[in-house]
């Protein structure tokens, strides 16, 4: 009865006994062994391959073939010293052979090729970084993990981030925990403003390595900016605007090389400065916004918004009008442009306060002392020396008292109103007062023929 009990056993048991001692011989056979890793390699198993290939050199020191082997992986793996000692161990039992010398040779290149990138790398040279590893180091050693990533730091240095989030994920598809790559990855990712996907980089390397001071330094420093622009935003919309500028300028002082993401940052600080008058610091804030991405019409507008608030008409009219280009149906930039050509329009006009020197506010009595002042002291017949400018001088005080002293035409003027295309005077063009040359008789009636009535009451002067 016994042995039938342990019949199932003995069944169950013997493929495992058998394959236990077949094992066994093959664990002592090195030219089993040595297929067994030729068959790795092919399949670019290499750590299996190499473990196989030690045991092959360690049952059989002087198998040269395995020697050429190992150093082939170890190459591979840019162990390049080790590599060296198995080509000059397969040279020594097999001296002259061509293709292992070659090999020896290419193994140099790439050592003294890896060598001179790190060296460039230090110097800051990020482009010839990239010639040696590429055209040296990873076609001698391709799998070259500390070149790999020298490559990816370079591409980082050279702000090509798309490359960076490549090469880097070649590389955390052999090794998924790789530190390194998951910090390059993430900062990548960072430098392109998608924040949520570094953060989680950065943070799966914090779970593999709580104290790895880069990507706790990366980490924090992404959570301080992302607060920082949270406080600015909160800030600007509570119209808490002074200290919505500090937030943002703190922002943009945390990573000045984040051009992705502060673009916006100088967006925001734009507006805000607009909305607090400061015209002049809104449109460096804007123009910085735009160095970085041209095409942003939001800060063309902007921009054009602060060139108001600093009289710049034409600036304005150019930036809002390439804005309402780029955007047709945004009606509050056509509404600015329209401002802003209006405002343009009215700097070009002749400001007829400003050349009877009063104030916008002056009364009528004003205007009329004015007036009769500048008529008195452009007379031509009073400025013979320098009679051309004096009529051009009595005519705009004509045309100017003319326009000031008519309240229809002052409410008109004040509003902006262009009253020589309304035909209502204005320009001082129908008007001679200098058609009998000098030394006449100038008489000014009130009411007359002299633009706004002449001087008040009526004068007679004789200028002999």
């Amino acid at each position: 009865m016994a042995w039938r009990l342990a019949l199932p056993l003995l069944l169950f048991y013997a493929p495992i006994l058998l394959c236990s001692s077949s094992q066994e011989v093959q664990d002592n056979d090195p030219s089993k062994l040595f297929k067994s890793a030729s068959e790795m390699m092919s399949l670019r198993k290499y750590d299996g391959a190499l473990g196989l290939l030690n045991a092959v050199l360690e049952l059989d020191p002087n198998h040269s073939e395995a020697y050429r082997q190992r150093a082939t992986v170890l190459r591979h793996r840019c162990r390049h010293k080790e590599a060296e000692s198995d080509y000059n161990k397969f040279l020594e039992l097999k001296p002259g052979t061509a293709s292992v010398e070659k090999e020896l040779a290419q193994l140099l290149q790439a050592q003294n090729a890896l060598e001179s990138a790190y060296s460039q790398s230090d110097a800051g040279e990020f482009s010839k970084v990239l010639e040696y590893v590429n055209k040296i180091v990873l076609v001698f050693s391709p799998g070259c993990l500390k070149a790999k990533l020298l490559k990816a730091k370079a591409l980082l240095a050279l702000k090509d981030y798309s490359n960076v989030i490549s090469e880097t994920g070649f590389i955390l598809k052999e090794d998924e925990d790789n530190l390194d790559a998951l910090l390059l990855r993430g900062r990548a990712y960072y430098y392109l403003a998608d924040h949520d996907v570094a953060n989680r980089h950065y943070q799966k390397g914090l779970r593999l390595d709580p104290e790895h001071s880069e990507l706790k330094k990366a980490y924090f420093g992404l959570k301080k900016l992302l607060k920082k622009t949270k406080s600015a935003e909160d800030n600007a919309a509570k119209s808490k605007f002074r200290v919505a500028v500090e937030d943002y300028k703190a922002a943009l002082a945390m990573d000045p090389d984040h051009t992705m993401y502060n673009v916006q940052l100088y967006l925001g600080l734009c507006k805000t400065l607009v909305k607090l008058g400061r015209g002049k610091e809104a449109i460096n804030s804007c123009t910085e916004a735009l160095s970085i991405d041209e095409e942003l019409v939001d800060a063309l507008a902007q921009r054009g918004e602060a060139k108001l608030l600093t009289e710049d008409w034409e600036g304005a009219v150019e930036d809002l009008k390439e804005a309402a280009q780029k955007s047709p149906q945004d009606m509050a930039i056509r509404e600015a442009l329209m401002k802003a050509e209006r405002q343009l329009k009215l700097s070009k006009r002749k400001d007829w306060y400003k050349i009877l020197g009063i104030s916008k506010t002056a009364s009528a009595a004003d205007i009329k002392r004015a007036y009769k002042r500048l008529a008195l002291q452009w007379h031509p017949d009073k400025n013979v020396e320098n009679r051309e400018e004096a009529e051009n001088m009595f005519r705009e005080i004509a045309s100017a008292y003319e326009v000031l002293s008519d309240e229809d035409k002052r409410v008109r003027y004040d509003r902006g109103e262009d009253l020589e295309e309304m035909g209502m005077g204005g320009g001082g063009g129908s008007f001679d007062p200098f058609g009998g040359g000098g030394g006449q008789q100038y008489t000014f009636h009130h009411g007359g023929g002299f633009p706004g009535g002449g001087f008040p009451g009526g004068f007679q002067f004789n200028f002999g």
